[in-house]
């Protein structure tokens, strides 16, 4: 990376820490590890729609897919009222503990920060508003506006037109693998944030820089910037 002025930062699970989200899933009768499988369900079947050049909301394939995943489990309440209670459950959610840090390395090494979200913009400005670092970045971007989700590569270009920058002066940073080669595919650097410490699987295009936490991959970033 020889200069990326705009770092762009995925939000879902990137920013945000989803595992209360089990505690919903829990709390209307359902197992808390479907939390994570009705969550892939929600990226394959957003990605399917755009694979076949098409587009829905991610609020409305969030609903479909888990009153798919509910309606089989002996619930303590109506399914509505389930599907309502878990869905909520997203409106609740905080970032986790190394976000600001990183947020604030970024920002310290001069770099405009953006989020790109598949989900909605408001989301990312609660988020980020709630932990006190709205104010660190730039805008709050959704794939709503770009008429793509990620990883496609309109998702990215829109993102770089918003900014008054060409993809290439992008880097993305995630902790999906996934949107990260989507990224370094369409042009932009890619930065992955494996928390996990999980392998990065080699289906895909590298990342061009990655670290264990949010700080240490803004570290990177800002090194090679």
């Amino acid at each position: 990376m020889d200069r990326h002025p705009v770092v762009v930062l995925d939000v879902n699970e990137t920013l945000s820490d989803m595992s209360p989200l089990g505690e919903r899933f829990a709390e209307v009768g359902a197992p808390a590890h479907l939390a994570s499988l009705w969550f892939a369900t929600v990226l394959r079947d957003g990605f399917a729609l755009a694979a076949s050049g098409t587009q829905q909301p991610f609020a409305a394939v969030a609903e479909a897919d888990l009153r798919l995943a509910l309606a089989p489990h002996d619930l303590d309440r109506p399914l509505p009222d389930a599907v309502e209670h878990v869905l909520a459950g997203l409106h609740a959610l905080t970032v986790h503990d190394d976000v600001p840090a990183g947020l604030r390395t970024l920002r310290s090494a001069g770099l405009r920060v953006v989020t790109l979200s598949n989900g909605a913009a408001s989301v990312a400005d609660r988020l980020l508003a709630d932990a006190g670092v709205r104010d660190l970045v730039e805008r709050t971007l959704s794939v709503q506006d770009a008429g793509v989700w990620k990883p496609a590569a309109d998702a990215y270009a829109y993102a770089a037109e918003v900014c008054g920058v060409d993809v290439a002066d992008l880097v993305l940073v995630a902790v999906h693998p996934w949107d990260v080669a989507g990224a370094v595919r369409a042009g932009a650097a890619g930065a992955w944030v494996n928390r996990s410490g999980s392998e990065y699987p080699q289906v895909f295009a590298a990342p061009t820089v990655s670290g264990r936490s949010l700080p240490e991959v803004a570290d990177a970033v800002a090194a090679r910037s």
